[in-house]
Formats: structure tokens, sequence, C-alpha cells
């Protein structure tokens, strides 16, 4: 039997992206979608790109309809939003994989100067942060998961090795993140428009972003200790992608090659994480629609730094996809299914 998946907000980015990923895994069936702005709409008519593939209707937002017919739940919905539906879900029975801010933050003080009041801290001690490369084995027996942002996957990602191997001095860390237009998400916003976008570069929330303490935070349990960065992120001119590029200064002289094997040693055994070969770094065209994240790194002789360039579609291993596999691991299935696709080229 098929395990039962239900998508609440599925008319965003990430649920169309859900939905995409999970119409070809073999051990599930979507069997209810939710959305308060197109309840009652077939999904595919807000979607053409499901044409033909999904013949599921939005239903309105109801717990007992979602319980009903659902063994996990993804909700894809915004923060302070998930707040209102995660301890329903989990009161219900149903394991949960949730895409929003609201239970990733373990300090319930810290999310609250960030985010706004939080209305169920009890499940903040329960809540694993689903980074399956970092927090694998904690996954697998949780029941209610928080989904890591796009931005801090892409720099923990990065980071992670130097940190392990204690290569960096970790108050030197600095973070320069772009990303594609879709992580805006899909609502009417005048900074999202095309002409305000296309042929511009610019910065946004510069000192502070909402992910620099989800970074922090990981960051800091890889290092054993507390880590601030300047996180920094622009606004690339595309639809999908990140490329972060993380700056630090070496505690130690390594060369490329040294640095490249460290790399590819820590992520020997992560089916998503591709390092790059030396002298080589990597584009976010080579990830587009993948749940890979693609990881070069280079040793600045000249100045004692290392540079490491991360990418990641924002949408996949960003969102989407990590949440995905996230239910892989829950489930304790193959961490691959349905996530094995090549990058739409060129």
């Amino acid at each position: 039997m098929k395990t039962r998946i239900a998508i609440v907000g599925a008319s965003g980015y990430t649920g169309v992206e859900l939905i995409r990923l999970l119409l070809d895994h073999p051990l599930v069936e979507i069997t209810c979608v939710t959305s308060r702005q197109y309840a009652g709409r077939p999904l595919a008519e807000i979607f053409p790109s499901l044409a033909g593939r999904c013949s599921l209707i939005c239903a309105p937002m109801d717990i007992d309809g979602i319980v009903a017919q659902a063994d996990v739940a993804f909700t894809a919905v915004p923060h302070k939003t998930a707040m209102e539906i995660v301890p329903q879900l989990l009161a219900a029975g149903l394991k949960v994989i949730d895409l929003s801010a609201d239970y990733r933050l373990r300090d319930v003080e810290v999310y609250q100067q960030w985010y706004q009041p939080h209305t169920s801290p009890q499940l903040l001690d329960e809540t694993v942060y689903g980074l399956p490369e970092l927090y694998r084995a904690q996954v697998a027996k949780s029941r209610l998961v928080a989904n890591p942002g796009c931005y801090p996957t892409s720099v923990a990602l990065a980071v992670m090795p130097l940190l392990k191997a204690q290569l960096i001095d970790p108050k030197t860390l600095v973070i320069d993140s772009k990303s594609g237009t879709s992580g805006a998400g899909r609502s009417e916003k005048l900074a999202s428009l095309y002409c305000e976008v296309n042929e511009g570069f610019k910065a946004y929330g510069v000192g502070n972003h909402r992910h620099t303490p989800e970074i922090e935070q990981t960051l800091s349990e890889v290092a054993g200790r507390p880590v601030q960065v300047s996180f920094t992120p622009h606004l690339l001119p595309v639809n999908r992608g990140i490329l972060s590029t993380c700056y630090a200064s070496l505690n130690q002289q390594q060369s490329n090659a040294q640095l490249v094997e460290l790399f590819r040693q820590t992520y020997a055994d992560e089916p998503f994480v591709r390092v790059c070969p030396l002298e080589t770094l990597p584009n976010i065209a080579y990830v587009r629609g993948t749940n890979f994240c693609d990881v070069g790194v280079v040793a600045d002789q000249r100045t004692g730094r290392v540079i490491v360039v991360s990418v990641i579609d924002n949408l996949v291993k960003g969102a989407a996809g990590q949440a995905v596999q996230n239910l892989n691991v829950m489930q304790g299935w193959d961490e691959t299914s349905a996530l094995l696709g090549v990058a739409a080229y060129p």
C-alpha cells in the first residue's frame, strides 16, 4: 500500500515542485492538496505544466479532511501559518515535513526576534532540522522535520567540511549568496515584476536577512562553538538557482588538491552532493531542476583564505527536493527515490 500524501499549500512554487517530484515517486500517492486561494479549482488549471499528469482538485484548508486522507503532510505555507496547522496534524497522528521557517530555529527567543511570537514552542525540542547530510539519523526517527531554508542549505554544505576539520577561523566567515526570483514566491510583489528584475542585480536584506540565525545555528553546531557570519543575499535575474560564495581565513596552509580531497572524503557517501574536480567551479545551470548541490573549493595562497562556491536549485534541494529526501529518510526508503533526475540543460 502506498503512503498517502497531503500537500498543504499546493498552489505556490514549492507546492507545484513537490507535486512534480512526487508524481514520479513509486511509494506514494498524493491524495490531498489544499489552497485557500484556489479551492475548488483543478491543479492543472492553475499550473498547466501538470496537464495530463495530475487530476487533483484544490481543497480548502480543513484539518479533518487532511487527516482523513493522508499519512504524511507537507506544509508548504508561509511562516506563522504553519504554526496554526502543524500541531493539529501531529495530534491526529500524521508525520509532518514543514517547509516554513516556524520550526527551524531551536531557540524560541531567537525565532521571535527575527519573526514573530511562537504559538507552539513546545514542539521545538522534538523537531529535527532536516539537513540529511548532517542529521540523517535523527530525521529517520522523527515525526516533525523542519525543512531547511534555501540559503542555509547552500551555505551549510559549502562550509561544513572546513569546520569539521577545523581548517578555518569561523570569525572570518563571509557569505555572499545569489538567488533566482522564484525564491520570492508566487504572490504579486513589485520587486519581483519582470521589469524590476530583468537586467538588474541587487543586494537585499543586508545585515538583517532572516536566514542569518538559521545559518549560524547549523554552523555553530558543526563547529562546536558559537559562529557569527556576515551574510549578504542578492537577487539574480533568473528563475531558479542559488550560488553561494563563502570566504574564510585558513588556519593552516592548504593546496587546492588537499581541499578538494577533503570535500570528496566528507561527501563520499552523500548521493546529492557533487564535489567539482580540481580547478573547476559549479554553475547553477548544471543543477536546474535537480536535488544536487555542486561544490567547488579553491585556496587563495596570496591571502591565506579559502573560497568555496556551492550551487543548488532553490526550489529543489533548497525546498521541495530536500523535503522529499527527508520523506524518504523518515519512511526508511531509498533516499534517492524520485530525486535522481538529470538537470534540464541548456
